[in-house]
């Protein structure tokens, strides 16, 4: 377990795990400063403008979040064609 803890992205998984968790977080966030900023009286404009600001960096964040997951995907998918077919080869070699 604590090998885990020293590598936490030794693999595509662990760094997709990782993700999921920060996009659920940021999520929570989202929810939270739509909340404040519902909330918040007209007279406090500048909050209020800081508050938008806010949503809009979560929203950004959020993109890019679930962009890298995709990539991630992507990649993963990709490991596992290449693996698949190195094993193919071997086999193919061994069958000769």
């Amino acid at each position: 377990m604590s090998r885990e803890f020293d590598h936490p992205f030794a693999s595509i998984e662990s760094a997709q795990e990782f993700l999921a968790l920060l996009l659920d977080v940021v999520q929570d966030a989202t929810q939270a400063t739509t909340n404040d900023l519902q909330v918040e009286p007209d007279s406090a404009s500048r909050r209020k403008d800081a508050l938008r600001l806010v949503l809009y960096k979560l929203d950004k964040l959020e993109q890019h979040l679930s962009s890298s997951r995709r990539l991630l995907n992507d990649l993963r998918t990709l490991r596992r064609l290449l693996l698949d077919e190195r094993a193919s080869a071997a086999g193919n070699t061994k069958a000769s």
